[in-house]
């Protein structure tokens, strides 16, 4: 018996030896695919919605040799973070929205203001989703807030081209009922976009990609219908939103986020680094999170804070924007 027992145990032992070594050698695929040491993304807000936790809303920076290419959302307080983080308005490529819930798009009026004060002469192209019955599209969105008869009349030139550069709306497919892949060629990156679900939001997920390299931000999403998956494969950095914990008995919350059993799920299909955000009161007991992720993934997984700087290479933090 004691001898069929270290049989067995040996077996499940090279069984997960193998496993992890899979997982390792996938790990480093990838990392030699990625070609550029310049790209880093920095965490401007790691919150939601709340204004108790200590964090900043929603927002990531795409950086390029330190400077400022791509904002994947812009919540309440991310604008200071880019201040902090050396952005500069004239470097931006695009800015591109998971969707416009408060905590994901606040500080859209505060940057465009601010660009008053810059240099910019390049339009600036807004990215992201049509919109339904709840919510307008990008495009109306935009005229809400800044045309003449919107929210803010006198930020107008903006929109209709009498300042000095233009803001150019720009509508991306949300519809889950024909999921496609959104891609665009934008100064040298690829930029695509999948519909996710969140709740009757429509809602992307976006992918940043350049000379091999690439970063997933997931938006808000419980992933039903698994729409995320694809875009995960094969990614550098994987930065998922952690709202709900894994046995969350709210079904509201559970419908429009994922549980770390899920993200865990998503991040074993192929990415080298597993990096959490938009974090709530109720989601921030770590170790409880890490304990489910890691039943499903055994790759890195780190705990993101407003303002820290990760290389996309590698998926390691490298410092902080304060």
């Amino acid at each position: 018996m004691l001898v069929h027992f270290i049989k067995k145990t040996s077996v499940a032992l090279s069984m997960g030896a193998m496993f992890l070594l899979g997982l390792s050698a996938h790990a480093a695929q990838i990392h030699a695919q990625c070609q550029d040491d310049d790209l880093t993304v920095v965490v401007l807000g790691s919150g939601g919605p709340e204004l108790d936790d200590g964090r900043a809303s929603t927002g990531y920076l795409i950086q390029e040799q330190g400077k400022a290419r791509f904002l994947i959302d812009f919540g309440a307080g991310t604008s200071l973070n880019f201040e902090r983080a050396g952005g500069r308005i004239e470097d931006l490529y695009a800015l591109l929205f998971s969707h416009y819930h408060v905590d994901h798009s606040n500080d859209l009026p505060a940057l465009i203001k601010a660009s008053f004060f810059s240099s910019r002469s390049q339009d600036l192209p807004i990215y992201g989703p049509t919109g339904n019955h709840i919510i307008p599209s990008t495009s109306v969105f935009i005229e809400r807030q800044f045309g003449q008869t919107g929210a803010y009349p006198y930020l107008s030139d903006f929109l209709s081209g009498d300042a000095n550069f233009a803001i150019r709306p720009i509508d991306v497919n949300a519809d889950l009922k024909h999921p496609q892949i959104f891609s665009k060629q934008i100064n040298g990156f690829t930029v695509k976009a999948m519909p996710i679900s969140h709740g009757l939001l429509p809602s992307l997920a976006w992918r940043i990609e350049k000379n091999g390299c690439s970063v997933v931000v997931s938006g808000d999403t419980s992933n039903q219908g698994h729409t995320l998956d694809a875009l995960v494969k094969g990614s550098n950095i994987f930065i998922a939103h952690n709202a709900v914990p894994e046995h969350s008995h709210d079904n509201v919350a559970t419908h429009l986020h994922m549980t770390p059993s899920e993200i865990g799920r998503i991040a074993n299909l192929g990415t080298n680094s597993l990096v959490l955000s938009h974090f709530m009161k109720r989601s921030q007991d770590h170790h409880h999170t890490q304990n489910a992720i890691k039943t499903q993934y055994q790759g890195k997984l780190q705990f993101a804070n407003d303002c820290d700087i990760y290389s996309v290479k590698t998926g390691d933090k490298i410092g902080q924007c304060l």
